[in-house]
């Protein structure tokens, strides 16, 4: 009798167990449910969008960022893709990279790095601004900027559509202005038809370079230089001098009149 009394408890307080068990759970599930409903509104409200910031923007406007941007004030940070809105601002030509930061609790940051203008291009009598990576910035038109090294001879079409190799021959030429621009006051105009001799002007001067070693071949020059009595360096204009430096281990002079 000892023994059926004892199983009869313990079967009644298994029973009370699972009941309370069961009754603990459907409360904290209540919990759950009824604080997400209740909490949902309120935690929007702490984690919402309420400023976007802009940093580094010069040559582009801040309110064209935040059109790229595609982001409204009032939007969860939750809900945010920067990797989206990245690729999305870095889709403006004057934007070389964009950072794009979710800061507690109301702030969306946006940090560029703009394209600095290198060179003006000129290709079917209009001129294009680009960087010296050779990405076109702006179409200039007519308008000139006459404080920027001028590179002619470029593949109209292949400047627009962003072609590698066009890209890399407008690098070069700019490369080339700057090393003769070390030596030259005034403007560079370097045309670039031929890659394989690009042509440089100043001071109404020529000079010729071969496609291979072309630091060299300028400090080659740089060199002989002040020996070179020929050379009208005055920039008065009153001879047309040409320097080629396409030889190996020479450099000819030709005079004009």
């Amino acid at each position: 009798m000892k023994e059926a009394s004892r199983a009869k408890i313990a079967r009644r307080n298994a029973l009370v167990r699972r009941v309370g068990l069961a009754a603990g759970t459907g409360l904290v599930a209540w919990l759950v449910v009824m604080g997400t409903r209740y909490s949902g509104p309120t935690l929007q409200t702490l984690l919402e969008i309420k400023t976007i910031t802009v940093e580094g923007e010069h040559h582009i406007d801040k309110q064209k960022v935040l059109e790229l941007a595609k982001v409204k004030p009032g939007t969860g940070l939750h809900h945010i893709v920067t990797r989206v809105i990245k690729g999305q601002v870095e889709s403006h030509p004057w934007v070389k990279e964009a950072e794009v930061t979710r800061v507690p609790f109301h702030e969306l940051r946006i940090s560029l790095v703009e394209r600095i203008p290198a060179a003006v291009i000129r290709a079917d009598s209009q001129n294009f601004l680009t960087d010296a990576e050779g990405h076109v910035l702006t179409r200039l038109g007519q308008a000139d900027d006459d404080a920027l090294p001028l590179v002619t001879g470029i593949d109209s079409q292949g400047l627009l559509d962003g072609t590698e190799s066009v890209r890399q021959v407008i690098a070069s030429g700019i490369k080339l202005a700057k090393l003769v621009g070390q030596t030259f006051e005034g403007r560079l105009q370097v045309n670039a038809e031929n890659p394989s001799n690009f042509v440089a002007l100043v001071q109404g001067m020529r000079f010729q370079f071969g496609a291979e070693a072309v630091g060299e071949q300028w400090e080659r020059f740089r060199r002989v230089k002040p020996t070179l009595k020929a050379l009208n360096v005055d920039g008065h204009g009153r001879r047309a001098n040409e320097v080629d430096l396409r030889y190996e281990n020479r450099i000819v002079v030709r005079e004009g009149g």
